[in-house]
């Protein structure tokens, strides 16, 4: 079954980054997809059930947090690993993200090693 990974943020650089980051993981079979909307992104969560979301706090439609508590609270979907990508480094977004269910919290600038680390490792692969 192939694993896949949704990512959810507004800013398309940020989305050419993180699709150029997780080439390694694209080379070993993992689908990427990807949005700027939260409206989308939560679309897609429901039809297409990624393993991995990485999602931005502040986007149009529904904000990350918003689409993280509806990904925790859904049986059937919350199991999916939520990864927070964010500029918002402050502790109370912290808490936040964690209240509403986020498995973890990265800031950015991020280092792209490390991420393709942590996506590897919530997908239960080897890069």
């Amino acid at each position: 079954m192939t694993k896949r990974i949704l990512i959810a943020d507004d800013e398309v650089f940020i989305r050419i980054l993180l699709k150029q980051t997780m080439e390694s993981l694209v080379d070993a079979g993992v689908e990427l997809l990807s949005t700027g909307n939260g409206l989308e992104a939560w679309e897609l969560i429901q039809s297409e059930r990624p393993d991995l979301v990485i999602l931005d706090v502040m986007m149009p439609g529904l904000s990350g947090h918003e689409i993280c508590q509806r990904i925790k609270s859904e049986p059937r979907l919350s199991d999916i690993h939520v990864m927070m990508l964010t500029a918002r480094g402050q502790q109370v977004d912290r808490l936040r993200s964690v209240e509403m269910g986020a498995n973890e919290y990265v800031t950015k600038p991020f280092d792209p090693d490390d991420l393709v680390q942590r996506a590897a490792a919530a997908l239960d692969m080897t890069v």
